[in-house]
């Protein structure tokens, strides 16, 4: 029988519906938690305090805050980020329910700036900034393009990608930065080369109604998708099917997103209900299942086997136990 256990919670509460959430994939930034609602980006951090090996408590303090215009569909963070040196800076990017991407950038005391990159003729689904030097920011959309934006000015397209379906998820990984991964809806995951402009490689769900993609963080050769009840895992060194699948949520799933620190853990949100799943791969086996009033977003901390989804006026943190 699989493994099921209740994790252990910690709860930040916010003044409004919580969209999106992202933790910082940055070195320098670990544990800060940009949160998207429905017109503000909240960035707070996260610090985490471990006794013998576990966590023990997760305090919250809040760094920025910014009045964003419209619901908040997906956050990047930047790596012009920098909280060591001074003066200290915050950039996200952002993608709106008003078809907008947008730069966020504060210094971390009074200063915040809100700026447009581009826009989209339909909903945009993801963004993902240039993982080198942050300069340009790639975005996906109902509108079948997946464009990549100079982030220095604004609506001056470095290149776009037509679709041949809805754009769900876009990811720019740090260890290929010359190549881009975007995710259809009819179940298509292409990889397209900068250099060339053009796509190079694609892999099949082989199920159309495709709802997210990630890129495994450690091993840049594993891709997973989430397409309609199940979960697949792709290896695109052996071949351009996927190599294992699994039920996810029976009434179909919502987001996925690999971890960071352990990269057997696969999390998935779904019906039925609002639900929040944790797979071990190495087992196929759903060792997490939590069902929540609503889950909007999902992210994993890069140190730590710790989820975060968004609910209702707050943010769940979930701590998973690797054993």
């Amino acid at each position: 029988m699989p493994e099921d256990k209740t994790p252990k919670r910690f709860i930040y509460d916010c003044h409004d519906s919580v969209y999106v959430v992202r933790f910082s994939p940055l070195e320098w930034s670990a544990g800060v938690l940009a949160i998207g609602t429905s017109s503000r980006v909240v960035v707070v951090k996260c610090t985490v305090q471990e006794e013998k090996a576990t966590v023990n408590k997760i305090e919250f303090e809040p760094v920025a805050e910014f009045h964003h215009g419209s619901r908040v569909t997906d956050i990047s963070w930047s790596p012009q980020t920098d909280f060591v040196s001074i003066p200290r800076v915050l950039r996200l990017y952002t993608a709106g329910s008003d078809k907008k991407v947008r730069c966020l950038t504060s210094n971390l005391k009074s200063d915040t700036t809100v700026t447009l990159i581009g826009e989209h003729k339909d909903y945009v689904n993801s963004v993902a900034s240039s993982p080198d030097k942050g300069d340009q920011v790639a975005s996906v959309s109902d509108d079948h393009t997946c464009v990549v934006w100079s982030a220095a000015t604004t609506n001056e397209k470095v290149v776009c990608f037509p679709l041949t379906s809805p754009g769900m998820t876009v990811r720019w990984h740090p260890k290929e930065p010359g190549q881009i991964m975007v995710a259809e809806k009819k179940g298509i995951v292409r990889f397209y080369s900068l250099a060339t402009q053009q796509a190079f490689l694609s892999l099949d769900c082989g199920h159309s109604l495709l709802v997210s993609a990630d890129w495994c963080f450690t091993n840049t050769l594993r891709i997973t998708a989430l397409a309609g009840t199940d979960w697949f895992i792709f290896d695109t060194s052996r071949s351009s099917f996927p190599l294992e699948s699994m039920q996810a949520h029976c009434d179909g799933g919502s987001c996925i997103d690999w971890c960071w620190s352990h990269d057997h853990l696969l999390a998935t949100t779904g019906r039925p209900g609002f639900q929040l799943k944790v797979f071990n791969i190495r087992t196929n086996q759903p060792i997490v299942t939590v069902d929540t009033k609503i889950t909007n977003g999902l992210s994993w901390h890069s140190r730590y086997p710790i989820v975060a989804v968004g609910g209702d006026r707050r943010v769940l943190l979930y701590c998973v136990e690797t054993v």
